[in-house]
């Protein structure tokens, strides 16, 4: 019998970036890498528990600048153009490695696995990812929801509450327009939540949606049962807390499964390693070196010398952390069922990035879990927090607190002295389109008038990642994310100048359309107050 339930939740999102007017670009690598190490490992799993009709529900969020780029057939093109060279330096490798003994078995594992990665994409999924992950769906095994158009931080939106409700519906219309169905669930960017847009979420139709720990804790309202229930936020709408101790098993640096010693250790790669002159035709510029996703050490510990990688190793530690990470969730099942008068629900969400490209075994890990949660005498029962709500259960009634899933719990990584110029910028580009909208809603207007309008609205959307300013405070690709913002916003303010004064230039307008496409159903009008 069923004590509990865990919701096993991933978010899938990367940050649209689209050049088709450059042959290839550095940050494209960013798809193609989530691609081969993280979207196709786990449909490979989803395959392997439908073949042995395992009974699981897992919980996958796809972002609509993610789900626009993985049908977008330039970028479909030029993966398959990547994977290609990958499988060239692969033959490289197997030459170089023949008389190294330590290694060579490695470099025959990745010339396999670049060739699996080929043939998947192109001939099993015919490059449609989405399609493929729409098939578990419809299964009943996985839960499709989406998140926020283009990942927008909506706390620090909230000056226009016209932008939220965009970011919010336009991120629903695009789902819809992939999936053909709308999502009941919904991922805050960021886990970013403020009192209140539990309203926005309820006018878009959305029944839940999720939060980290301590805005179910410090809920203006006591939450009798912790994390471990949802609330109801008083408009039917439910919030899910996250669980601190699932949470801290797989993303704690200290103490979580992806640091330990005997797993594939990420920063060593041939592209670092190896000498320049070797490596030149297979990085960004025969210069600037890059990830190659071919890695040959483990991460060993702490100040010792990286040791070679040895896969059976890992495979055996992924299913001894899958039995510990379930043996954990039973002793808290247990633990809670002699407190709560009803099943407690573990929300474990997590970045699906994390499995297969940061965390390699990530994937078998997660293949395992849901292996073991599904034999009956373990006492976890996997769902979807959509089917938890479907049980006859009265929720208590409460309103989170203002927080997010980022460093120190609010909004301090999205906003501080590395980024915190982008916010005016953004909100003067949004009090603009709004009024844009209101003076031009009840009038007729040209069809290249309207294109510019729509376009100016992608703009903005686009300039209101959140990925930016997050990359800006982490100091990583600074100078690209910077001028991710300024040249949107500067399309932006180009098109509302042009749109005032009716010189719309067709030619630049196109252009536009080009560089950003995305969001093909998108309605200025929806900026209107």
């Amino acid at each position: 019998m069923n004590k509990g339930y865990l919701s096993i939740v991933l978010h899938a999102h990367l940050p649209y970036v689209h050049h088709p007017e450059h042959d290839s670009f550095f940050e494209e690598n960013w798809l193609f890498e989530a691609i081969t190490e993280c979207y196709l490992p786990l449909l490979a799993m989803l395959e392997r528990l439908h073949v042995d009709q395992v009974p699981y529900r897992l919980t996958l969020s796809l972002s609509p600048t993610l789900m626009t780029m993985l049908r977008d057939p330039l970028l479909q093109n030029r993966y398959l153009h990547y994977l290609q060279g990958r499988l060239e330096l692969a033959e490289r490798e197997l030459e170089r490695t023949r008389r190294l003994p330590q290694f060579e078995p490695l470099a025959q594992m990745y010339m396999q696995w670049f060739q699996d990665a080929l043939h998947r994409y192109q001939h099993r999924y015919q490059c449609d990812l989405l399609t493929a992950f729409q098939r578990h769906h419809s299964a009943g095994c996985l839960e499709l929801i989406t998140t926020a158009a283009t990942h927008g931080f909506l706390p620090l939106l909230n000056v226009s509450p016209v932008s939220v409700r965009n970011q919010i519906g336009v991120g629903i219309a695009s789902f819809k327009s992939q999936f053909g169905f709308a999502p009941s669930g919904f991922w805050l960017p960021e886990c970013g939540y403020y009192p209140g847009l539990e309203q926005a979420l309820k006018a878009e139709g959305i029944t839940y949606f999720f939060v980290d720990s301590h805005a179910v804790m410090d809920a203006d309202r006591p939450p009798l049962h912790g994390v471990y229930a949802p609330l109801d936020c008083g408009n039917g709408v439910a919030a899910f807390g996250r669980d601190p101790a699932s949470s801290r098993q797989v993303w704690s640096a200290e103490e979580g499964y992806p640091g330990d010693g005997d797993y594939r250790e990420y920063y060593r790669d041939i592209g670092f390693d190896l000498p320049l002159e070797y490596i030149a035709p297979y990085i960004l510029d025969g210069e600037t070196r890059i990830n190659t996703g071919i890695k040959y050490y483990r991460i060993t510990g702490a100040k010792q010398t990286k040791q070679v990688y040895q896969p059976e190793r890992a495979k055996l530690k992924a299913r001894q952390h899958a039995e510990d990470f379930i043996l954990r969730r039973q002793q808290q099942i247990d633990a809670l069922t002699a407190e709560m008068p009803q099943a407690p629900l573990i929300v474990a969400p997590y970045d699906a990035e994390l499995f297969g490209h940061w965390w390699f075994e990530g994937p078998l890990w997660l293949e395992q879990v849901l292996r073991l949660a599904a034999s009956s005498e373990n006492g976890v029962q996997t769902v979807s927090c959509g089917d938890y709500l479907q049980l006859p259960l009265q929720h208590v009634q409460a309103r989170p607190a203002a927080s997010s899933w980022g460093e120190h719990g609010y909004s301090s990584y999205w906003l501080n002295e590395s980024n915190d110029w982008i916010y005016p910028l953004l909100h003067k580009a949004a009090a603009e389109m709004e009024k844009l909208a209101n003076d031009l809603r009840s009038f007729t207007v040209s069809d290249l008038q309207q294109r510019a309008l729509n376009q100016a609205a992608r703009s903005l959307l686009l300039a209101q990642s959140s990925d930016w300013p997050f990359i800006m405070k982490a100091g990583t690709t600074i100078d690209y994310a910077r001028k991710r913002i300024t040249d949107h916003l500067a399309r932006f303010n180009y098109l509302h100048d042009a749109i005032r004064k009716n010189r719309i230039d067709e030619r630049y307008l196109t252009a536009l359309e080009i560089m950003d496409d995305i969001f093909p159903d998108i309605d200025f009008r929806h900026y209107a107050a």
